[in-house]
């Protein structure tokens, strides 16, 4: 009896010790830095994690979505990666800012200079995006992530509601209603909302600086009134007291 209890619980030691360590895979994912709303530009980061323990990830390719092109693509330099840009002609063309586009960014293409991202680490690829369609309500990015063993992992299953989610996902893009004014508050096709922001923050310290100066200023004429004042008062002490000396001596 004694041995079957120990049997048994050597049996559940042992899945337990398997349960910790099976390794929890992470995806390669894409998510806005803020808010990605309906007709408006995004800044959104893909992020790579490195699910290897004996090879680095040194190429990432993401491909953009064809149902609903993306006239603006820009991707930030990110330091150590050559970065790629790709466009194919569009069957429709797309009406932005008045004028026509006859072709959008089908790729972007992250190649390591060096070793890459290395086992137990990630990497995000930041890429601004607009304009985001109205029509729609997330945004699907199929990617291939390439080992330094020349392993390649396809991140291209669309995971589709209700059912369990797929071993290796596509990275998906959630977007979020447009403001009530019509127009996105998140970042602008040419940054200008941020250099915006940043001027008002620079003329806010400005300000502040000018009202610090201004209070310094009015202190140190204080200071002085006050200290002429007292020289003044000073004197007139000592003159009545030289006064009053000779009053007495006098008398």
């Amino acid at each position: 009896m004694k041995a079957s209890r120990i049997a048994a619980a050597g049996a559940v030691a042992g899945v337990a010790v398997l349960a910790v360590s099976t390794p929890c895979f992470a995806h390669v994912t894409v998510q806005p830095e803020g808010e990605a709303a309906k007709g408006g530009y995004a800044v959104v980061g893909f992020k790579v994690p490195n699910e290897r323990d004996n090879a680095s990830t040194t190429k990432v390719e993401v491909t953009f979505p064809t149902d609903h092109p993306l006239a603006s693509v820009m991707p930030q330099p990110v330091e150590g990666w050559d970065i790629k840009v790709s466009k194919s002609t569009l069957d429709k063309p797309l009406e932005m800012h008045g004028e026509k586009i006859n072709e959008a960014v089908s790729k972007v293409t992250w190649t390591a200079k060096g070793d890459g991202i290395e086992p137990g680490f990630f990497q995000k690829f930041p890429v601004s995006v607009g304009s985001l369609p109205e029509d729609a309500d997330e945004l699907v990015f199929k990617a291939l992530q390439t080992y330094s063993n020349k392993e390649v992992v396809r991140w291209i299953e669309v995971p589709q509601e209700g059912q369990e989610e797929p071993d290796n996902p596509a990275p998906v893009l959630t977007l979020s209603e447009a403001a009530e004014d019509g127009h996105s508050h998140g970042a602008s096709e040419d940054g200008k909302a941020t250099d915006d922001a940043a001027s008002a923050e620079d003329a806010s310290t400005e300000t502040s600086a000018a009202s610090d100066e201004g209070d310094s200023g009015g202190t140190d004429t204080t200071a002085r009134v006050l200290g002429v004042v007292g020289i003044v008062v000073g004197a007139a002490g000592v003159a009545y007291g030289v006064l009053a000396g000779r009053r007495r001596s006098t008398v």
